[in-house]
């Protein structure tokens, strides 16, 4: 009788050590899941470079996030199951099938507390800490648990075929620029990042997704030198303008043949001033030509970073841009990229403009139609689409599929459109305000 009393209390010893043994591993679990996926690889990568290991092995397993989390999760798993088979069997044969209800009952609080919030709450305390320490023991799980890991994926992908979702083996979960974006909208919202600081960084990760055609000056706007004028009258217009370049061409506008600069030819008329007696005539036979420079023409599908890379390599500042057919759009200046990044860049030769956005005592918004929708949603904190069109007014008039008359009022996007001003078939203002 003592035997078989002594052989109970030992099995019941060692069903309760093992027990609480996979209770420490799948707490180990849970938390080296919550503090891999949780630390900042930025932070990890600093440290990696000081010459942490683990960090540096954090930074290895967390390249495939889908194979770490199905490691983790199969090893989880295995040792919640196995825990909560023991804790049954132990009860069942010390309270009988009442005992069933007790062991899930027990199992659930100890899981829950130890074996989930625990670990999970001090992982993400301590998140890089916790990922370094944990990365090795965790490279082996992984190691160990690949085959499985990689049917179960195979599985996975397979049913959700059978629904009809197709999902990406080579997608990631979560893109460097969504990750830094998400960042920099939360510290915004939460007072920690100043509303500047968080669009020059936005407007520096989107140079790469944007155009020269979203930026460039159009057409209509850029100012030119006629060739065949004379060349008082271009030299008169070189030092009235507020552009040190300016475009030139011969007969008709899309003949560009030349950029003129203002030193070039402040330089040339200079050494025609040098003698006297012969400069009024010198500067009659003067050819502007003679002073300009090649023109540098770009596609309007041009990358912005792209753009501002070939800028630096020409160390040039100026390029005109055309459209597939070789027609004249517009042009683009390096300050235009840069004014993407850090706002509006104005000097003491820019000519004083009106505001493009100015509130109304209606709760309104009074926007200059030539106002580029992506300056308006960064001044507004407004989320209208720009993929479209560029500007307010080409918004609107994608949108209402006409030229609009002054004193109509369009609904969409929620917001209301109303137009304030037209020149000809080019809207100029607009009335805007949020539904």
């Amino acid at each position: 009788m003592d035997l078989a009393h002594t052989d109970f209390d030992l099995a019941f010893w060692t069903t309760v050590v093992a027990i609480l043994l996979l209770l420490v591993l799948s707490a180990f679990f849970s938390g080296s899941e919550t503090a891999l996926t949780a630390a900042s690889r930025g932070k990890l990568h600093a440290q990696a470079d000081k010459g942490s290991r683990g960090a540096r092995r954090a930074l290895e397993i967390t390249e495939d996030n889908e194979r770490l989390i199905g490691s983790v999760l199969l090893g989880n798993n295995l040792v919640n199951i196995l825990a909560t088979s023991l804790a049954t069997a132990l009860f069942t044969s010390m309270l009988g099938e009442s005992g069933v209800a007790l062991a899930t009952l027990v199992m659930t609080v100890l899981v829950l507390v130890f074996a989930e919030v625990l670990p999970k709450t001090y992982a993400i305390t301590n998140a890089e800490e916790a990922a370094a320490r944990t990365a090795p023991i965790i490279g082996i799980v992984i190691a160990l648990f690949s085959p499985i890991v990689a049917a179960v994926r195979w599985l996975v992908r397979w049913v959700l075929r059978v629904f009809g979702v197709v999902t990406d083996p080579d997608s990631q979960v979560l893109a460097v620029r969504e990750e830094i974006a998400g960042a920099l909208n939360l510290g915004h919202s939460e007072g920690v990042v100043e509303k500047e600081d968080r669009d020059r960084i936005l407007g520096a990760l989107d140079l790469s997704e944007r155009t020269v055609e979203e930026v460039m000056l159009h057409r209509s706007g850029i100012e030119m030198i006629d060739a065949n004028e004379p060349p008082a009258e271009i030299l008169k217009q070189c030092l009235s303008s507020s552009y040190t370049r300016l475009p030139m061409y011969r007969d008709d506008p899309e003949n560009i043949i030349g950029v003129v600069h203002a030193k070039n030819l402040l330089r040339a008329m200079y050494a025609l001033m040098e003698d006297p007696e012969t400069a009024v005539a010198a500067l009659q036979d003067f050819d502007i030509s003679d002073v300009a420079i090649e023109p540098y023409f770009v596609p309007d599908t041009t990358a912005l970073d792209d753009q501002m890379r070939q800028f630096l390599e020409r160390r040039s500042h100026f390029a005109l841009v055309v459209d597939e057919y070789g027609s004249l759009e517009g042009l683009i200046t390096l300050e235009d990229i840069l004014e993407e990044i850090v706002g509006e860049i104005t000097d003491e030769f820019d000519p004083a403009q009106e505001q493009s956005l100015t509130p109304s005592d209606d709760g309104h918004v009074v926007v200059d139609g030539a106002m580029t929708i992506r300056d308006l949603n960064r001044a507004k904190e407004w989320s209208l689409p720009d993929d479209e069109a560029n500007t307010v007014a080409g918004l609107v008039i994608h949108e209402a599929q006409m030229i609009p008359t002054v004193g109509q009022v369009f609904l969409f996007h929620g917001f209301r459109f109303e137009v304030q001003a037209r020149s000809a078939n080019r809207i100029t203002e607009l009335k805007i305000r949020p539904l």
